[in-house]
């Protein structure tokens, strides 16, 4: 699991979607979503994060290792 504090949006959602596996959103309540290509609920995270002032904070869980390695290199170097 991991927390991330995402200033770029877009650049994030790449990164997302080009992972292999699916990439969880945690919810508040301990509810996980799937935000690889999953569009819809990505438009909502667009909205969340313009409403925000451009930044939200998010628990991320990746099961493949591979994808979370791609997650914390964008994380790192879009800081």
């Amino acid at each position: 699991m991991i927390k991330l504090s995402i200033f770029h949006m877009n650049a994030f959602l790449r990164a997302a979607d080009s992972c292999t596996d699916a990439v969880y959103l945690v919810c508040r309540d301990g509810t996980k979503k799937n935000i690889n290509k999953q569009y819809d609920i990505q438009q909502d995270l667009r909205k969340q994060h313009k409403e925000n002032k451009n930044y939200l904070r998010l628990t991320l869980d990746t099961p493949n290792y591979d994808d979370y390695l791609k997650l914390v290199y964008f994380f790192i170097s879009n800081c």
